[in-house]
């Protein structure tokens, strides 16, 4: 074997082995990839980054505009399409793909999917 692994980027141990397509340390178990950047790979695992209709990322605060009409169950007018909705929060784990919690004039308290509104 003439190629050096490289050491672990949790414990810094230099018994790193090769399995499969990953690089194992067994003093902490911490396992990665070879082609990744390591001092960036345990931060940007947890990171999920939600975007909007047209591929713009979101974040907890912003404005959007709602791009096509949405029924609404109970009104008989729905939220029409352009409607702006300010200060968004993000949520992980959201009903049925839902994962913008928000506060709409006229309707009051809803969840949206990012794939119905745009970065305004």
């Amino acid at each position: 074997m003439t190629e050096t692994l490289p050491p672990c980027p949790q414990c810094a141990s230099a018994y790193t082995y090769e399995m499969g397509a990953l690089l194992v340390c067994p003093e902490c178990g911490h396992e990665w990839s070879p082609a990744s950047d390591d001092t960036t790979a345990p931060a940007d695992a947890d990171v999920h980054v939600i975007k909007d209709a047209v591929g713009n990322a979101l974040a907890d605060g912003d404005t959007v505009t709602v791009v096509k009409t949405l029924k609404v169950k109970g009104s008989p007018s729905g939220i029409k399409a352009g409607t702006k909705v300010r200060n968004i929060r993000l949520i992980e784990d959201g009903v049925d793909g839902h994962d913008i919690d928000c506060k709409i004039d006229g309707f009051g308290p809803m969840q949206l999917k990012s794939s119905v509104v745009k970065k305004a």
